[in-house]
């Protein structure tokens, strides 16, 4: 039996957290925050753990090949050594002098993360542009670790949702499984711009990109019409 959890709101009013000349409005007001942050972090485990728990997805048999920075390579040879592996769908098709902002900003921030998600699981990311394009970008970001292959008949991109039927591109984050040799899709982010609120950019929960959670600290959030540029030249 799972051990019961003591009420947020009582987890937030025992905080010793206290800041110079912060007036009781604002304590006030940042210890109801806290009560609400910590029902997030819970809700984000409850999530997590339930999607730990999706039964067997379906099984991955399509025509599906890849070019690597060595050479071509099969679907099960993304998987190296790894039980599990990510694929993300890059939006830099041959259409594209350049990739797109969104994606290398979310890429760049698991490049830097990628030594350490690679001792657990193997992570490819996936584009339809020729690899010798992808080396030549990924030589100017100067990324080290990430693993780039170009979907040479653009199976994979089409069937994981990296393409949609008119031919355009939408990133794409879809995680698969290989057990007694089955290689089996788990979960991919659904939430599409169908199934956005409001007034907000489509986007999934949790948000891979350190860039909207951190600017999501600020009195000014994320904004509604400011996005990452490739670069930022005077």
């Amino acid at each position: 039996m799972a051990d019961k959890l003591v009420p947020a709101a009582e987890l937030a009013h025992r905080s010793p957290v206290r800041f110079p000349n912060e007036s009781a409005e604002y304590r006030a007001a940042r210890t109801a925050l806290l009560a609400e942050e910590i029902e997030l972090r819970r809700h984000l485990e409850r999530v997590a753990a339930q999607r730990r728990a999706l039964p067997p997805g379906g099984e991955v048999t399509g025509d599906y090949r890849f070019e690597g920075e060595q050479g071509p390579v099969s679907f099960a040879d993304l998987f190296g050594d790894k039980q599990n592996l990510a694929v993300y769908s890059y939006m830099f098709g041959p259409q594209r002098e350049r990739p797109c902002p969104m994606c290398t900003n979310l890429l760049g921030a698991i490049e830097g993360n990628a030594a350490d998600i690679q001792q657990r699981m193997a992570f490819a990311v996936v584009a339809r542009s020729p690899i010798e394009k992808l080396k030549a970008w990924k030589r100017e970001r100067g990324w080290k670790s990430l693993k780039l292959y170009t979907d040479l008949n653009g199976n994979y991109s089409r069937d994981y949702h990296g393409v949609l039927e008119d031919g355009s591109e939408i990133p794409s984050f879809n995680v698969f499984t290989r057990r007694d040799g089955t290689i089996r899709h788990f979960w991919s982010g659904e939430m599409t711009g169908d199934s956005a609120d409001p007034g907000q950019d489509p986007r999934g929960a949790p948000d891979f990109a350190p860039l909207w959670n951190v600017l999501d600290t600020t009195p000014d959030g994320r904004g509604t019409d400011w996005y990452p540029k490739l670069n930022y030249g005077t």
